[in-house]
């Protein structure tokens, strides 16, 4: 009997160091990520001093919000002076449900693999100086809420998979250079006007069955 309890209380004590160390790599890999977009940015407030891939886990530094598992869940760096680009690797963040990074200098492209952080509900990056296209990808982010991509230099269509997103309630494009038709379908239907206003090249609300919503856009 004592030495059945020995082997269990073995089994148990090697089954939580696993899951600790799965944990950790795990953590490890989410503080790389983010260490990927410190490396992008340019930051004369060093808001980003506390980022020191050196730790065990990114829940130490500052703008990092974690959850009991040491997964991050949320990174606020809103109207901190950055300039540089958004990297791919934020598509690793798989817990991430705020990507606060709105009101800064950030440029280049959206990088289409924020399309799979799946547990996203809120993607600001309005007042930066994005360009290129929005990607489709971000059709699939299906707990997603809030998007606001207005106040940059986005071009191209509006993609017609956001419209999927039975959860969005808050679009706002406005003030890019975007061109097509706005979608009136699924999550769209509802959405005010304004959010989609100072795009010149919008051709205003789409008409389902009439037109197609890409004309004279690319």
């Amino acid at each position: 009997m004592a030495a059945q309890n020995s082997f269990r209380e073995l089994f148990v004590a090697s089954l939580t160091l696993a899951l600790a160390l799965i944990r950790m790599a795990e953590a490890n890999s989410e503080g790389d990520a983010l260490y990927a977009l410190r490396r992008s940015l340019s930051d004369p407030n060093n808001v980003l001093q506390s980022w020191d891939p050196t730790l065990v886990n990114p829940c130490t530094w500052f703008h990092v919000t974690c959850n009991q598992d040491s997964r991050v869940t949320r990174v606020d760096l809103g109207n901190s002076n950055l300039s540089g680009h958004l990297v791919p690797e934020l598509g690793k963040l798989e817990h991430l449900q705020y990507l606060e990074l709105y009101k800064n200098n950030i440029q280049g492209t959206i990088p289409s693999e924020l399309g799979n952080l799946n547990s996203l509900i809120s993607l600001d990056l309005y007042n930066n100086n994005l360009t290129g296209k929005i990607p489709p990808s971000l059709g699939k982010l299906k707990s997603l809420v809030f998007l606001r991509l207005n106040d940059n230099r986005l071009a191209g269509p509006i993609p017609r998979e956001l419209t999927g997103i039975s959860s969005l309630k808050v679009v706002d494009v406005s003030t890019n250079d975007l061109c097509g038709t706005i979608p009136t379908s699924g999550s769209f239907e509802h959405l005010p006007l304004e959010n989609f206003e100072n795009d010149p090249r919008l051709e205003g609300p789409e008409l389902l069955g009439l037109a197609s919503y890409d004309t004279n856009c690319n």
